[in-house]
């Protein structure tokens, strides 16, 4: 019989996975941007950048999801992806609108 994972469930995936991205985005302001968080998304969106951005803070999630690959825990991996779908469809929203 297989021994159970701890921590191996997809809302383990997708919690990480959705906090990982914002908490990018944060740190990416405070290094490229000097003022207030919500004037750096709206000038993004002001050029056409937004959707650009959130992609470029998604790239962290494929460190997590290997993390989950490498340590037999699928479940929080496709939690992950999950998450991934999720900002995707956000990233593809922003780009219509």
């Amino acid at each position: 019989m297989k021994a159970e994972r701890r921590f191996d469930s997809t809302l383990t995936g997708l919690i990480p996975g959705i906090i990982l991205p914002v908490v990018t985005l944060v740190i990416f302001w405070l290094v490229r941007f000097e003022g207030g968080l919500f004037e750096f998304l709206t000038r993004s969106q002001q050029f056409g950048m937004l959707s650009k951005v959130l992609s470029l803070c998604t790239i962290p999630n494929l460190l997590l999801f290997f993390l989950f690959i490498w340590t037999q825990r699928s479940f929080s991996a496709r939690g992950v992806i999950f998450a991934t779908l999720v900002m995707a469809f956000a990233m593809l929203v922003l780009k219509i609108a």
